[in-house]
């Protein structure tokens, strides 16, 4: 049973843990876009942007494999249902039949660490950006910039906060409860919004959207 859950838990940390890391790679570009508009091309050429994406991924596969060797020594003799919408660490855990303290003390140091330290990389980013923005002189420039930050900067809030809920819980505080309704957000509703955030830097679409929010409030008003 350990090897099997091992598996699916390796799949879905590989998963979560790429995605902080290409999280950290958007504001790094975001960065360089704003910051050296014109040495973008040569800051970020496609090389470049290979090696971070496959970074991330390799930074994923290390902490996935990481968690599952410290899951399968451990013995699970009592019920197989998995209280949660998924095979995820912590309600892997409650399965065993030994103390799996060190297991999830072990879990909130590496998400922990790695969680924190993607965002102290993005917030270094923004902060860099915000000063850029604030030198800029013209309306448009500065509007041009909030558009092309606010697309990421609403996918790291939307991911960073019910994840941060539900695996950063105090053991004393723990409630598989709120872990199971904040996981909803950041494996389902996140990833199907992201498609929406990101295309609303597009004319199409915000020409779209002012359409259908037009024929809406003229049926309203009828």
């Amino acid at each position: 049973m350990a090897k099997g859950n091992g598996t699916v838990v390796t799949q879905f940390v590989l998963l979560g843990l790429t995605e902080v890391f290409l999280l950290a790679v958007m504001a790094y570009d975001r960065y360089v876009a704003i910051c050296n508009p014109l040495l973008y091309t040569i800051s970020m050429p496609k090389s470049l942007c290979m090696k971070l994406v496959a970074g991330s991924y390799l930074g994923g596969v290390l902490n996935s494999l990481t968690q599952t060797c410290c899951l399968l020594p451990l013995p699970f003799c009592g019920p197989n249902l998995i209280d949660h919408y998924f095979c995820d660490t912590n309600p892997l855990l409650k399965l065993t039949c030994s103390d799996g303290r060190l297991n999830e003390l072990l879990l909130v140091a590496f998400n922990g660490t790695i969680s924190m330290t993607v965002l102290l990389i993005i917030i270094i980013s923004y902060a860099y950006i915000l000063l850029s923005v604030l030198s800029i002189r013209s309306a448009g420039g500065r509007r041009k910039a909030c558009s092309t930050c606010a697309s990421h900067l609403l996918t790291v809030a939307l991911f960073y906060v019910p994840a941060g809920l539900s695996h950063m819980q105090p053991g004393s505080k723990y409630s598989l409860d709120t872990e199971k309704v904040t996981a909803v957000f950041y494996t389902l509703l996140v990833p199907m919004l992201n498609p929406l955030i990101y295309s609303l830097r597009n004319k199409d679409v915000k020409d779209m959207l002012r359409r259908a929010g037009e024929k809406i409030f003229s049926r309203a008003a009828h």
